[in-house]
């Protein structure tokens, strides 16, 4: 069965996206074959692309999608050819029109929810759910308490935004303009910091009192490191979940003592999905928020398939506020 496929021959820039036709077999035990509805695009994709996470070549991008499940290998017992479905998943290969694939990270998705939705969610909702319920600093958090995440009007931030609002946290988010700050509040943030007219990590003094937040969730890397440790409380927890800036620089074990006996941690998502059940549990909590509209899923641009560059070009020039999907 011949299907559309991007791949890249080697790591570059866009160029190096290429929509080729592929060949999908029929699903082995543990696996699945699903019909892409919408794909969703995150910025994992350009570090797959670029190089910085390297995969074997030739490789096929994308982590997350949403459509219909058409076959199921042996062994797969919680979908059955017809569901609707979506995930956030290892190996890459989203971008695709359809893809067989391992079963475990596959859900089925509420009919209440959109394919389009589903696609533009999994990867960075799931993110957001592991951050505010299981990345946590001493002695966990509490209704008041302050965060600060960066990024706060991309798509894992304004997810973030509404999350820590509906358990009750004060979120400062920072973001790259005054429009994109204003999205922020009007998203579930507490405050928010242009952080290219102002020091955030100063604002952030300012606003919790001399204090610091208790944990900063940062996936901008080199540009904001020193920034996040100036900005936490003592005993207060830096997770440092992606680099959008450029790798985090090696800093001195020291500097933890010297910032307040402070913690820092570098998570990544598919630790936290590594089995079926561990998904599942997370996925139903992202479903119900999403369900029940304590948060809502802001898709700025669709693109179609065959537009997989100018969608790169895009993400990286931060010209998309939310999420974006791909349309098959």
């Amino acid at each position: 069965m011949k299907e559309k496929a991007v791949v890249i021959d080697a790591p570059g820039g866009p160029e190096q996206l290429k929509l080729v036709d592929v060949d999908v077999g029929a699903p082995g035990p543990g696996e699945i074959r699903i019909r892409h509805e919408a794909c969703g695009l995150n910025y994992i994709d350009v570090y797959h692309r670029n190089g910085s996470y390297p995969l074997p070549l030739p490789a096929r991008l994308g982590m997350e999608g949403a459509g219909v499940v058409e076959a199921v290998g042996e062994g797969v017992n919680h979908l059955k050819p017809g569901d609707r479905a979506a995930y956030a998943s290892q190996p890459p290969g989203a971008y695709a029109t359809a893809r067989v694939m391992p079963a475990k990270c596959v859900l089925k998705l509420p009919d209440e929810i959109s394919f389009e939705t589903g696609a533009a969610m999994m990867l960075k909702g799931l993110t957001v759910q592991y951050l505010l319920r299981k990345t946590l600093p001493q002695g966990g958090l509490q209704a008041g308490d302050f965060v600060l995440f960066h990024a706060a009007a991309g798509g894992v931030g304004l997810i973030a935004c509404q999350w820590a609002r509906a358990l009750g946290l004060q979120l400062i988010g920072t973001a790259g303009s005054a429009e994109k700050c204003q999205l922020v509040l009007e998203n579930g943030a507490t405050h928010a910091i242009n952080y290219r007219g102002e020091d955030f990590a100063a604002r952030v003094r300012d606003i919790t009192g001399g204090r610091g937040v208790k944990v900063v969730y940062d996936s901008v890397g080199a540009d904001t490191w020193e920034g996040s440790l100036n900005s936490l409380a003592p005993f207060g927890l830096l997770a440092s979940f992606g680099a959008a800036s450029g790798p985090v620089p090696p800093f001195s074990v020291g500097t933890l003592a010297a910032k307040g006996s402070v913690y820092v941690t570098r998570p990544t998502l598919f630790t936290h999905i590594a089995t079926h059940e561990a998904t599942q549990a997370m996925g139903d909590d992202l479903f119900e928020m999403v369900a029940s509209g304590q948060v809502g899923i802001r898709i700025d641009k669709r693109y179609a398939l065959a537009d997989v560059a100018e969608a790169h070009r895009d993400l990286e020039a931060r010209r998309l506020v939310g999420s974006a999907v791909l349309l098959p």
